[in-house]
């Protein structure tokens, strides 16, 4: 394959593509909007959009190594990436319909869209994951990781304040005049990550090669596809060094994906954060997640990705605490600081400026831990299964994924918003514990 740097750009410009859906949708914009203004109420919020996760991630953990398998049979994966690439788009364009206080069926409606536009956001960046290897030069896989994971920021970095003007709530600059009742900034979050998303695709589409076809006929390959997934389950337990890194995988992505999940939901609750703090908060995060992703893809070639996903998923656990530490007028548990009052200014309390503060260092470790897992299964991954094992990453990243949404889901019930999150610090704690015992060496074929 090719690995011309016009191939490299085009292959991180993806990350630049996708990214938005994730920050704009899932995490700062839409997802709290639904949450707080389409569900009947804030708690009924919360609990759908758990179960949203939950859908999204069995539907992936039964068909990610299957999928993965086919790819390795049939050869492209090009054709995969803008197939799923194309039903988030048109997931997000659906979300249009999302209307505040809306009826039951309506929700149950925006619910399937939801989890149709995680599964092709998910499913499009495996199979440009699977792609990496091929593009990178010289095994350089942590570099170029780590770039399409900053170029992803980069793009968030963007799209973030341009959907902020659109919505209003960008700080002294005026948006345009939109229907505030019907909600129209926030439900035009969801058309604009399809423009942006279909967009900025497109140098990948161009610049990136792909794989030759190797199946003669796509019987051929289903066959092919058939006997090698099962082959490679029931073979697993003889790759132990894989198997207990994707257990590791599976568990700490499992509360990465949860803190991502909840963490605007968390702050907009805990603090009454409206789209401008959330807002900003997340470009914070953006803004120091792009070094974070350059000096992590650096540090990932030359100090190996299992001690930066050390270094990375146990800072990741030291923010969460630190987060879920502020609570009942203190940080930290015992130190002392005022929460936000109706008249106070933007981030005008300590608790909101220690808020800001955990948000830098989300951002610093956040990337880094998702660079290096997908360097990690590429520096494990034997040449030509690459998007068996990836299709296997995926199912790590998947197969429990709704575990952690589904147990805050329930202890949202009995011990509050504060002490359900604490599922994500026992997440990351048992996954920086599996992964002690992974060796970072290539598998034979």
């Amino acid at each position: 394959m090719q690995t011309g740097f016009k191939a490299r750009f085009g292959w991180a410009m993806y990350d630049w593509a996708a990214q938005p859906f994730f920050t704009i949708v899932f995490t700062f914009i839409f997802g709290p909007y639904f949450v707080n203004a389409v569900a009947a109420d804030p708690q009924a919020g919360q609990t759908l959009w758990a179960n949203i996760q939950t859908y999204a991630g069995l539907i992936m953990a039964v068909s990610a190594p299957f999928l993965g398998a086919y790819a390795d049979a049939s050869g492209p994966r090009k054709p995969w990436v803008i197939g799923f690439s194309t039903l988030c788009i048109a997931a997000c364009a659906a979300l249009w319909l999302a209307e505040p206080n809306a009826e039951p069926g309506r929700i149950s409606l925006i619910v399937l869209i939801l989890v149709l536009g995680i599964i092709g956001a998910e499913f499009g960046i495996v199979f440009n994951n699977a792609m990496l290897p091929g593009v990178a030069v010289n095994g350089r896989v942590g570099k170029l990781s780590g770039f399409g994971w900053a170029m992803g920021y980069i793009g968030a970095l963007i799209a973030l304040p341009i959907m902020l003007w659109i919505t209003g709530q960008l700080p002294g600059v005026p948006g345009p005049e939109l229907d505030q009742s019907a909600r129209v900034g926030d439900r035009l979050s969801g058309p604009f990550v399809a423009v942006w998303f279909a967009l900025f695709m497109i140098p990948f589409i161009l610049w990136t090669p792909d794989e030759p076809a190797r199946a003669e006929n796509r019987m051929q390959a289903v066959k092919t596809t058939l006997s090698e997934t099962w082959a490679t389950l029931k073979t697993l337990h003889h790759r132990p060094n894989v198997l207990r890194f994707l257990i590791a995988r599976m568990t700490y992505y499992d509360g990465l994906n949860a803190l991502f999940a909840f963490g605007g939901v968390y702050a907009a609750v805990r603090f009454g954060w409206g789209t401008t703090e959330l807002g900003i908060f997340g470009i914070i995060i953006l803004i120091f997640g792009v070094p974070g992703c350059f000096i992590g893809g650096w540090l990932d070639d030359r100090i190996g990705s299992r001690r930066m996903l050390f270094i990375s998923v146990g800072g990741l656990f030291m923010t969460t605490l630190g987060i879920l530490s502020i609570g009942d007028g203190k940080v930290l548990f015992v130190v002392e600081a005022a929460f936000p009052q109706p008249d106070d200014g933007l981030f005008a309390s300590q608790a909101e400026l220690y808020m800001i503060a955990f948000a830098a260092a989300l951002g610093i470790f956040a990337g880094p831990s998702q660079a290096a897992s997908r360097s990690m299964i590429a520096r494990l991954a034997p040449p030509d299964q690459i998007g068996k094992y990836f299709g296997l990453f995926a199912l790590s990243g998947k197969a429990t994924s709704f575990l952690a949404p589904f147990l805050i889901g329930v202890l949202l019930a009995y011990v509050g918003d504060r002490w359900s999150y604490g599922v994500i610090l026992l997440f990351l704690f048992i996954g920086m514990i599996l992964l002690a015992g992974v060796r970072e060496e290539q598998e034979p074929a």
